[in-house]
């Protein structure tokens, strides 16, 4: 796969993950103390986050290699 083509697949899945990740703030209203429900809701949060972030270095690194070529 070049370099075009991962790119703008990362940042379909960047966005992807962005609108699922908006949608679960709406309804997140915090960790409620002993429910493992709020907390599962919680570290899936943390988790797209992490993946949103990872995903936007990998774009940055891809768009400077594009850059230098």
């Amino acid at each position: 796969m070049d370099k075009n083509t991962k790119l703008k697949e990362f940042i379909t899945k960047r966005d992807n993950y962005k609108a699922k990740l908006k949608e679960m703030y709406k309804h997140f209203r915090g960790v409620v103390h002993e429910s493992a429900l709020s907390e599962l809701k919680h570290s899936e949060i943390k988790v797209l986050e992490d993946f949103v972030r990872s995903l936007d270095e990998e774009i940055a690194a891809l768009k400077i290699e594009l850059k230098l070529n």
